[in-house]
């Protein structure tokens, strides 16, 4: 069966990504900060990964010899504008976990992708947008994902023969996106699993909402 690993499972789009994948009957590897008991009821393999640790994200191994899918999901919000040092460090912290983190994540588990000539996801978001950002706001979370969209496509480019691609999952019912959200994450993740298994290396480098139409850069 095929294998993927999931980061920030243990709730929204993670737990969501679990659920569906585990009942397609893949091997699902969860990570989490910390577990929750809705992901401990999915049957997926919960491996603790804090992605604030860079350490801990450049050391991790997924304990497989093959991975067909790695979907980089975890994220956070980070301070909504900068004004002091307090703020600027939580925002360089925000930067660690949004951007940083899941590069070293992929390169930690490339050798196990290529492997299985697999797939590589990270969950961006519209808001990383640069021709799309007409009202401002959330400075931290736009900058890091505007970030994570060239580390993402910079890999893409180096991995030529694996299939790359960053994905917005559209405004979701999370704890994010809220409960005004226009979309559930049964609809989100349904939409991005289908725009995942269509993904192809020619298609590598890409930037598509959950319906796989092109986000602008």
């Amino acid at each position: 069966m095929p294998t993927v690993l999931i980061t920030g499972a243990n709730r929204g789009l993670g737990l969501e990504f679990v659920r569906q994948y585990a009942g397609a009957g893949w091997d699902v590897i969860a990570t989490a900060r910390q577990t929750s008991p809705d992901l401990e009821g999915t049957g997926a393999r919960v491996l603790p990964l804090d992605m604030s640790s860079l350490e801990a994200v450049s050391g991790f191994s997924p304990g497989v010899e093959q991975l067909d899918l790695l979907i980089a999901n975890a994220g956070t919000y980070g301070p909504r504008e900068a004004s002091s040092a307090a703020e600027g460090q939580e925002w360089l912290d925000t930067f660690a976990v949004n951007t940083v983190a899941p590069y070293l994540l992929a390169q930690a588990v490339l050798p196990q992708v290529r492997a299985a000539g697999g797939k590589l996801v990270a969950i961006s978001t519209r808001m990383g947008s640069l021709a799309d950002n007409g009202s401002g706001g959330f400075l931290a979370y736009r900058s890091s994902k505007t970030a994570l969209n060239m580390a993402w496509t910079t890999l893409a480019l180096a991995n030529r023969d694996l299939a790359c691609a960053m994905l917005h999952p559209g405004w979701v019912q999370t704890r994010m996106g809220g409960p005004g959200a226009p979309v559930t994450p049964e609809q989100s993740i349904t939409g991005m699993r289908r725009v995942i298994e269509e993904l192809t290396p020619q298609r590598s480098g890409a930037f598509l909402d959950y319906q796989g139409q092109t986000v602008p850069w």
